[in-house]
């Protein structure tokens, strides 16, 4: 069975209503990052932060997969499937994927301040100062922030450089290390690339482009694949 590794990111979960950082109306117009999604921004205003991450949660129980999720998940039946995710959602785990790596943390989870080996799962609910750890920590969002270090992006790398076909879902490639990823991928492993608009993919790599939006770009991608490979 042909191992297949789908490095997605925010453009996947779009057409779920999730709204992203960079796009026209997406969060940075709403919220300045580095108040929310930085270490500095929650040593500053640790309420805010807590605030933000509780409307995402709300945001993300009333969100569904779309097909997009789903035909990604349908490929385990041909394939084994391996997702590393940029998204913070858990639109892909509702889906069905049974492999995934989260690069950026979970949503639905929190971990304490004093000791980040305490990790909980919180499903949707709130978070709000004063909610520590049994250790009596403050809990924190298990985000990774921006300025903090990826801890999975090891993992990452060694899950792609094992890749007999590599693909990627809604990414711009430019928020590193992820967007590195690609160059992990072996000699000659096709690389497919899903996305409506333009991405700047390494020169030097082979990329087979799919101009749609995900969920009828992995459409597309999952009836060739299915075609050619089994």
């Amino acid at each position: 069975m042909k191992k297949i590794v789908v490095l997605t990111g925010s453009g996947i979960s779009r057409e779920s209503g999730i709204k992203t950082f960079r796009e026209t109306g997406g969060l940075w117009e709403t919220y300045d990052v580095t108040e929310v999604a930085s270490p500095m921004g929650w040593a500053n205003n640790k309420e805010l932060v807590l605030k933000f991450y509780n409307e995402r949660r709300t945001q993300l129980e009333n969100a569904k997969p779309n097909e997009a999720h789903t035909g990604l998940a349908e490929l385990e039946e041909y394939f084994d499937v391996h997702i590393i995710t940029q998204n913070v959602d858990n639109l892909h785990e509702r889906a069905g994927s049974k492999n995934i790596l989260h690069l950026h943390g979970l949503l639905t989870q929190v971990r304490s301040t004093g000791d980040p080996d305490l990790v909980y799962d919180i499903g949707y609910k709130e978070v709000n100062l004063g909610d520590k750890c049994e250790k009596g920590f403050q809990l924190r969002p298990h985000i990774v922030w921006f300025g903090e270090a990826v801890p999975a992006i090891e993992e990452a790398a060694f899950i792609t450089s094992t890749a007999d076909i590599f693909v990627v879902v809604g990414t711009s490639l430019v928020v590193y290390p992820a967007a590195g990823l690609i160059d992990y991928t072996p000699g000659g492993c096709p690389v497919f690339l899903i996305d409506p608009n333009e991405v700047a993919a390494p020169g030097y790599r082979k990329v087979e482009f799919i101009k749609e939006k995900a969920s009828k770009g992995v459409k597309i991608l999952k009836e060739k694949l299915i075609k050619e490979h089994i």
